[in-house]
Formats: C-alpha cells, sequence, structure tokens
C-alpha cells in the first residue's frame, strides 16, 4: 500500500490548515486587563463555545495525521478521513452558531462591531460547507483502484490546501483589536490556542 503514502503525506500537510483556522478563533492576541466587562463577557461565551469544537477539530486533525503515518489501505484512509472531515464540518458550523448567537462584541463602534461578527458567521458557515464537500469528494473516491484512489486525494488535498489559506480574514476582522484583547484573557480561548499550536506542529 506504500503508493499512497505521499500523497497521504501531503493530505496530512494540507490539514494543519485546519488547525490554522481554530487557532484564529483563540484569541492569539496580547492580553489586556482594560477591556469592558461586557466586552469580557462576550469573549468568555464564544471562547467556551469554542474549546470543545476546537478539540474536535484537533482530533480530526490528529486521526488523518496517525492514518498517514502507516501504509493504510485506501479504505482505511477514505473511512478516516471521511469522518474527519464531517467532525470539521460540524465543527465549524457549531462556531459559527456561537458566534452568531453571542451578537456582536461590544466594541465601541456597534454597526461596525455587527458587520464583522456577520462576516465571521458566514465564513465559518461557508468553512463547514466547504469540509462537507471535501468529505463528499473523499466518499466518492475509487478505493479499488489505488492509482485512481492516490490521484482523488490529489485532488483533495489540492482543495484543502486552498481552504486553509483563503479561510479566515472575517475572523481575523472579528478579533482585531480590544475583541482579540478579551479573548486572549480567556482561560478556554488559551486552551484553544495550544491544542491548535500542537496540532499544527504534528
Amino acid at each position: 500500500m506504500e503508493g499512497t503514502n505521499p500523497v497521504n503525506k501531503k493530505l496530512a500537510a494540507a490539514l494543519s490548515g485546519g488547525a490554522v483556522l481554530a487557532m484564529a478563533l483563540s484569541g492569539c492576541g496580547s492580553s489586556d486587563d482594560g477591556s469592558s466587562a461586557k466586552l469580557s463577557a462576550w469573549a468568555k461565551q464564544v471562547c467556551d463555545s469554542v474549546q470543545p469544537q476546537a478539540k474536535k477539530i484537533a482530533a480530526a486533525n490528529a486521526a488523518i495525521q496517525k492514518q498517514t503515518s502507516d501504509n493504510s489501505a485506501p479504505e482505511d484512509v477514505q473511512k478516516t478521513d471521511s469522518q474527519a472531515f464531517q467532525d470539521m464540518s460540524d465543527a465549524y458550523k457549531a462556531i459559527g452558531a456561537a458566534v452568531d448567537q453571542a451578537g456582536a462584541p461590544d466594541s465601541g463602534d456597534a454597526k461596525n462591531a455587527a458587520q464583522k461578527q456577520q462576516g465571521a458567521v458566514k465564513e465559518l458557515n461557508d468553512i463547514s460547507a466547504s469540509y462537507a464537500s471535501l468529505k463528499k469528494q473523499v466518499d466518492a473516491l475509487d478505493t479499488k483502484d489505488q492509482a485512481k484512489f492516490a490521484d482523488g486525494l490529489k485532488d483533495v488535498a489540492t482543495d484543502l490546501d486552498k481552504l486553509s489559506k483563503n479561510g479566515n480574514g472575517a475572523l481575523k476582522e472579528l478579533e482585531a483589536g480590544d475583541v482579540g484583547k478579551a479573548m486572549a484573557e480567556q482561560a478556554s480561548c488559551k486552551s484553544v490556542a495550544s491544542s491548535s499550536a500542537a496540532a499544527t506542529a504534528g
């Protein structure tokens, strides 16, 4: 089964982008005790909701990474990848719902904050849909023909790489300035940052 292994490794490398997207929600900015009580409450609500989903994303990444370390059968790779993409899709959808439910952060400019928040929600839902699409791609691969399977997996890795590079502009906008600082103070967001960093390193 060695033929699929280099492609699996390419897929695993592209997957680190999923961890990067999760890290975008970790509030990695510098801490500042000056954030308002309302903003801190908003940050805590979002961070507490994001933490379990970020763990789910990290676990999905780890599952694919593990599969690539073995010379696994195409059927096993397909099964693992399919489940991982489903988990990622579900996680980003849940994060989007959490950010939507939290409302706009209290950052001084209500209209601008609301636009940024809705932009981030749309982006998270788009990411969720992209992972759902990748799951369909993986499910449709021909595991009986190893050469075709490897080619198909290469296409999945390419799409995944694009997703990881293009995926989090609106999230960065939402977390600019005081919002990011407030998130950096939350223990749950610090936990997201460390788990995301570990997944990226893996």
